[in-house]
Parts: structure tokens; sequence; C-alpha cells
């Protein structure tokens, strides 16, 4: 930047815990330095006036399957999350776990490869890995090809205590039908964030796992036990239990808002919910189908299926995810903003921080639009 100040004006920043009323927000370089009355002057400084929009530092999202028309099990390898950094860098998520959906132990191998590789290189957003599968429950497959889910070998385990070692995070979404207790517990003392999903394991069970060591729940009520009058699955688990996270999509077709809001209002913590954009190979592109292991998935009307009509992940940005949030379920919009940022960032031991001022993100709630401050900066 060619100005050592900075004052953005007219700006609702938001810090991962609140939010202020319109206000001077002061920068100096990189570094927030506070927000300020609207008739606060700097001499010298270069004057942005954001009209009321929100700064931020953008999203976090832990569940990234692809972008810019490539599907992370199809592209494997650094280029290919270049370019889905690139693509959600666009839709304002600064960091972001790509997400490998049940594949072969090969292309497993390739994921973690690559995703050491993009890091080592610093690849702007990649916040480590979520391997969704393939130790899941073919009661609960959902979309994922129901021949590769398997159960959790000790070579499966050495795999991933060695990527948890190199890795920033390793995230693994399991299910109790195929990993075991003594697995669970071995991963969680590595450092491996465990997430129950696809799995149709009883309330009992989901607490066992609970207390062995898992910490979060994938895309809740999705591909799940459900929460019936005598028998709460792992949707009830979930939600009873103050330290297990969960996220969801808020797409209003995952899940309906009137569910939403009341999972909302039950989930005891400290541990909350969190957004999820669950983004398949369309995310940021004009396709209108794609490939997964063989299978064509349909993108039609903002819904994605198999050719049997299973959802196959979601067409969702973070930005549309807080606005259901807000206008449809009805919470706040701090708490859809920290849902979407703080909350999901300290489950992977991220410090939601200040970024630079040119990543950082506007975002209008009058129009619901997002766009990167550098396109005010230049």
């Amino acid at each position: 930047m060619s100005a050592r100040h900075h004052l953005i004006r007219n700006a609702r920043y938001f810090d991962g815990a609140t939010l202020t009323s319109p206000a001077t927000a002061q920068f100096d370089g990189d570094d927030f330095a506070g927000a300020f009355g609207t008739d606060y002057h700097l001499q010298g400084a270069a004057e942005i006036d954001l009209g009321g929009d929100i700064l931020f530092a953008g999203y976090v999202d832990l569940q990234v399957n692809g972008g810019d028309g490539i599907l992370f099990n199809s592209a494997p390898h650094c280029d290919g999350l270049r370019r889905m950094a690139k693509t959600h860098r666009r839709l304002g998520t600064t960091a972001f776990l790509p997400t490998l959906i049940t594949d072969t132990p090969e292309v497993t191998r390739a994921a973690i490869a690559a995703t050491q590789d993009a890091v080592a290189a610093q690849v702007d957003g990649i916040a480590g890995l979520h391997l969704e599968g393939p130790h899941l429950s073919l009661a609960r497959k959902g979309a994922h090809p129901g021949g590769l889910i398997r159960p959790m070998t000790e070579q499966d385990l050495a795999v991933y205590l060695a990527a948890a070692a190199s890795l920033p995070c390793l995230k693994l979404t399991i299910a109790p039908e195929n990993v075991t207790e003594d697995q669970v517990a071995r991963l969680a003392r590595a450092g491996v964030i465990l997430s129950l999903g696809h799995t149709d394991a009883d309330y009992d069970t989901c607490l066992r796992y609970f207390k062995a060591g898992v910490r979060a729940t994938t895309h809740l009520f999705n591909a799940m036990s459900q929460l019936n009058s005598r028998a709460p699955g792992l949707v009830g688990a979930t939600l009873g239990t103050g330290s297990v996270s969960a996220g969801v999509i808020a797409d209003g077709l995952h899940v309906h808002p009137q569910s939403l809001r009341a999972a909302w209002d039950a989930k005891k913590g400290p541990c909350g919910l969190f957004l999820v954009t669950d983004a398949m190979a369309v995310a940021g592109s004009d396709i209108t189908e794609f490939d997964l292991c063989g299978r064509q998935i349909t993108r039609k009307d903002g819904i994605l299926t198999l050719a049997d009509g299973t959802l196959a992940g979601a067409d969702l940005d973070l930005t549309r995810a807080v606005k259901v949030m807000v206008e449809d379920v009805g919470i706040s919009l701090v708490d859809a903003l920290c849902a979407a940022t703080s909350t999901p960032a300290a489950l992977i031991g991220l410090s939601y921080r200040q970024v630079p001022l040119q990543r950082m993100m506007r975002l209008s709630t009058d129009t619901w639009t997002l766009t990167p401050l550098e396109n005010d900066l230049t």
C-alpha cells in the first residue's frame, strides 16, 4: 500500500465477536488501530468511505469440496488447491479446509500430499485438510460412493497420524460403524479434529465417541440418526453436548429454517453451530454438471443432485448462508457472522485475527453483496 495510514469511514467493523456502529476504522499499515467517531481525522491518511457496509476479515469454511469447475477428488494436487483458494477468496473466504469426499487410499494420500505442498508453498487460505470419509456408514452414505466406504485399518491410522504431524490442521469425518473408540482416542491425542457424520449411530454410542475424543458433528441433520421422541440420535447428542461443535448447511434446502432455529436455540454451549458451504466444483463457476467418482452430479436451480435425486453437496457461498440465517432463521447478524468466522476458527485452533488490510472484505447487508476491500484500495 502507498499510504502508511488508512481511515475507513462509515464502516461497521466486525472483529469476530462484536459489530461496531458506523464509525471510522483506522489502520496503521495492515494493523487495525481502533474504531473512532465519525468526525475523527488523521493528517496524511488515505480515506475510504464504506457507506455503512461491514468491514471484516473474511469467512472461515471447514468444508470445501471444490470450486472453479473442479472437485478436490479430481484434482488432488497443489495447482488444484490454488484454483480452489482463488475462487473461494473471491467469494469471501480467507481460510478454509479443502475437503476430500470418500475415495481410494491412493487419492487420499495424494490429497494429503497436495495439502502439505500447498501449506509449504503458502497458498493463500489453506488452513489444513478435511477428510470426509471413507470410514462412514453405508446406511447414511448420502452421495458418497458406497463401494469405497470401509473400516479404518492400522495402516489408515498411521497415515492420519503422520498427516496430523505435518499439517496445521487435520479434520476427519467418521462414523462409529467403521472406527473404534480406541482409534478415536489415539487420533484425538495426536491433535486430529474428529467429527461424527454419515452415521446411523444411536444416542448412547454418540456420547461414548464424544467422550473418546470426538469434538464436532458434520452437517447437522443431514446423513445422520435423527432426533425422535424415544431415540435422540446424533442430532440430539450434538445439541445436548456443550463440548461438541456442529457444522450446518444453511441454504434453506438441506435443513428447513425452522429446524435450524430450533437447533440454534437448543444447542448447549460453549461450543456452537457454525456455517459450512459444502461447496462442490460449481462454486465460482457456471458449470451445470460434474463428475464424482464416475457419477454425474447435476446443478439445477441451486440444487446439486445425483441421477436418483440424492443431494450431493451444496451450491452455496457463506454470504448467502449468513443471509439465510438472518432473514429466514431469524438470528442476529452478529451471531450469523460469528457462525461463519470465529466459531469455526476456534474449532481448528485458528485465531480469528486481523488479516492484512488489502485482504479484508466489505459486506453490504442491504443487497447482500460482498467484495474484497482491495477493490477500493486500488
